[in-house]
């Protein structure tokens, strides 16, 4: 291979920049459809042509070199120049065709983004979606997504987005165990409930509310946690005390008086709320695949 003729590493950069993002050989050989064999004879290979090394390789993981570390910008930033140029291709082709990879965290992507999709898919039948359901905070570029949908107060820099609604949290219980336990009036009787929380971190049982000026925090406690939102809305339907959830879980139980929300005054201040970002790598065009997705997604939640 020659180094004087830059065409001949375009392969193996690619390769390199899959193995960093996917964090192995056998994972990145996965994602390119090939063997991991193949992959770690392509490194090898850049690693000579080079005449640097890349990858400090361990039993447990792979580290980037000092030399590896630029060298992968270089990749990433190739992959993304073909990934444009395939979509500036689909551009101009007119017809929205072509995987669309959308990430969304668990429960805004069970209850409000996948409830969209099916009509999406029969309406553009050349587009195919593939949904990610992890509450991880993803790089869209780093991990191949075109779009991700990320819950915060506002978008992280070097990301084109579009707001699609305000996601807020909601204490809720059923008529049942608050006729036997009494309605609390204040933030701090929530002390002597039994209360459904996240789990997921110790703070997560420290609820913190604001109404006007006023603010208030109050530990909480109770027999049955869960870091599933219609998990805890099924406890709280089974009377099993007062649950905080997303608004979005809550509707339908709320609309139909099975639940009753508590403290309607105070606003629940925590983690998982603010606004739901449709977030994509910033680009001169979108593709029509994405553009028609987005258009899709935020006509559905304007409707719901």
């Amino acid at each position: 291979m020659g180094i004087n003729n830059p065409s001949t590493l375009l392969s193996d950069l690619a390769t390199f920049a899959a193995v960093v993002d996917c964090g192995s050989f056998s994972a990145a050989a996965r994602q390119l459809g090939t063997t991991p064999s193949a992959v770690s004879r392509q490194i090898a290979r850049l690693e000579r042509t080079l005449s640097t090394r890349l990858l400090e390789r361990t039993t447990r993981r792979l580290r980037m070199s000092e030399s590896g570390s630029e060298v992968y910008q270089y990749g990433r930033e190739m992959v993304a120049a073909a990934r444009a140029a395939m979509e500036a291709a689909g551009k101009f082709s007119g017809e929205p065709r072509g995987r669309v990879r959308l990430s969304a965290p668990k429960a805004f992507a069970r209850q409000v983004i996948h409830p969209l999709l099916p009509a999406f898919l029969r309406r553009y039948p050349e587009v195919n979606v593939q949904l990610v359901v992890t509450d991880q905070v993803l790089d869209p570029i780093a991990f191949d997504m075109d779009l991700a949908i990320r819950i915060t107060d506002a978008p992280p820099p070097g990301l084109a987005g579009r707001p699609l609604m305000a996601v807020t949290h909601m204490l809720c219980a059923t008529p049942a165990y608050l006729a036997q336990h009494g309605t609390p009036q204040h933030p701090r009787e929530l002390a002597n409930h039994s209360c459904l929380y996240l789990g997921e971190h110790p703070d997560d049982r420290r609820w913190r509310f604001r109404r006007g000026k006023e603010r208030v925090s109050v530990a909480v406690d109770g027999r049955y946690v869960a870091n599933h939102s219609e998990i805890r809305l099924e406890g709280v339907m089974a009377d099993l005390g007062i649950g905080c959830l997303p608004h979005f879980t809550a509707q339908t139980a709320l609309a139909s008086g099975d639940i009753i929300q508590v403290l309607p005054d105070w606003v629940f201040v925590g983690a998982y709320t603010g606004t739901a970002w449709l977030l994509y790598p910033p680009k001169r065009y979108i593709a029509p695949k994405l553009r028609v997705l987005i258009d899709h997604l935020v006509e559905g939640l304007q409707e719901r």
